[in-house]
């Protein structure tokens, strides 16, 4: 998701806005509760805020942006970006053959999902994942459990130690584990390319990181988005409005146990779960073109490497 790093001068107000926003270059629209979350805060003299903003004058300093996107899925953010300064479009990044990385990337020690998983049926597993570093509130997490049970789905929950806060190690609703017992599975971490790359996923409920909405997409697994921070906000944006390949639930502070549940059964066995299903193919599809031979990402990092031996060159 790129829309983030357009250089424009955004005025923060005493209260939050509402109107539509028509004056970033590379977007033709967009709603203010879909801008990144320190766009839409009031309060801009947070140390996050101040670590932001340096990041952005120091993007605006760079030679070249190499961005993990592909062009053909945000093509008018891209070419906003490109009458500013050199940009390459070279997703999606992934390790070799979409599996686990040779390399250890993990925040947290990694459990092994794949004999729960090799037991359930084709497509009938939720994931629920909310990354390695976000942190919901108890009760957001409680009416998303509420939901879960109601549904009667299965699911594979990760669930960080300090996914509330560090003094609240077991955040889940008491009796959660034990009325779930023998459909579902909760985990402190895990390998998330080889739990969305198993026959037995159906659906991934997702804060929309960046990394993650790519390999769900990889993956050929709908999501279902609950973002919490930063450009989650606005990754929603495209996996559901313009993509159309994943389903919202709630919001920050307003999501419901019975939005959850029924959510859940539209995407895991209702016919929109079958749109969505089909929207992420061809999702896919634009992925995989982008990254052979000839195609738009794999020119895209040729186009970077001869320009970086050109410029070397001169020197």
């Amino acid at each position: 998701m790129v829309c983030h790093a357009i250089d424009f001068e955004v005025s923060f107000f005493a209260e939050p806005r509402k109107d539509t926003i028509t004056y970033i270059p590379g977007v033709p629209a967009i709603e203010p509760h879909e801008l990144m979350s320190y766009l839409q805060e009031t309060d801009t003299t947070s140390v996050v805020h101040r670590i932001i903003f340096k990041a952005f004058d120091e993007a605006r300093d760079a030679d070249y942006i190499l961005c993990n996107t592909v062009e053909e899925l945000e093509p008018s953010t891209i070419a906003a970006l490109r009458v500013e300064k050199p940009f390459y479009a070279v997703g999606p990044i992934f390790p070799a053959g979409f599996a686990r990385s040779t390399v250890a990337t993990s925040m947290w020690a990694e459990s092994d999902c794949s004999h729960w998983l090799d037991e359930q049926p084709p497509g009938s597993v939720l994931y629920i994942s909310f990354g390695s570093y976000a942190h919901v509130t108890k009760q957001e997490l409680h009416e998303i459990a509420g939901g879960v049970l109601a549904s009667g789905t299965r699911f594979l929950w990760v669930m960080r130690p300090d996914i509330v806060s560090s003094d609240d190690p077991n955040p889940l609703p008491e009796g959660f584990v034990a009325a779930s017992t023998g459909r579902g599975l909760v985990v402190p971490w895990c390998c998330q390319v080889e739990v969305l790359s198993h026959t037995a996923l159906g659906g991934f409920l997702t804060h929309c990181g960046w990394n993650s909405v790519l390999e769900s997409v990889w993956a050929g697994v709908p999501m279902l988005c609950f973002p919490l921070l930063t450009d989650q906000f606005t990754n929603r944006r495209l996996v559901v409005r313009e993509w159309r390949v994943g389903m919202p639930i709630g919001d920050r502070g307003a999501v419901f146990a019975d939005e959850v549940r029924a959510r859940i059964e539209g995407i895991m066995s209702g016919k929109e779960g079958e749109k969505l299903r089909e929207a992420v193919k061809n999702v896919r599809a634009t992925l995989e073109a982008a990254t052979t031979h000839g195609g738009s990402s794999q020119q895209s990092f040729d186009e970077f490497v001869d320009e970086l031996t050109r410029r070397c060159s001169e020197r």
